[in-house]
């Protein structure tokens, strides 16, 4: 019986798009939009080193970028997820925006930190 490369031993199968696409189509949009904020609050935590490996991963450029795709997200979103599902996110993006000026040797002016075209200036 001869191998492809796709089915050998120890390789990955190829995958099941229509599979893939009647799951995902079962997924409601609020599931799919609070996965995807939460991914990136993860992310932005790591690249802001407030894991157990602190600084190993801390790149300050990396995290504003992630932070400001969140804040974008959740302003994009506001109106349609519930704010059952908004506001712990909202919490927890500016929990990121403060560790992120405090994070900075020279923080930004109030307004001007990552996300805060979106969600107005950040104090803590």
């Amino acid at each position: 019986m001869s191998e492809t490369p796709l089915s050998g031993p120890g390789s990955a199968e190829q995958p099941d798009f229509d599979e893939m696409t009647r799951d995902i189509a079962e997924v409601p949009a609020v599931e799919v939009i609070v996965t995807v904020a939460v991914n990136l609050m993860s992310a932005a935590a790591v690249k802001l080193g407030l894991t157990e490996e602190g600084d190993k991963y801390k790149d300050l450029d990396e995290a504003r970028k992630l932070v400001t795709a969140l804040a974008g997200l959740l302003d994009a979103s506001a109106t349609e997820i519930s704010s059952f599902h908004a506001a712990p996110l909202r919490d927890g993006l500016k929990s990121l925006q403060l560790a992120f000026r405090e994070a900075s040797i020279v923080p930004d002016d109030p307004g001007q930190g990552p996300g805060e075209k979106y969600t107005g200036p950040v104090y803590g």
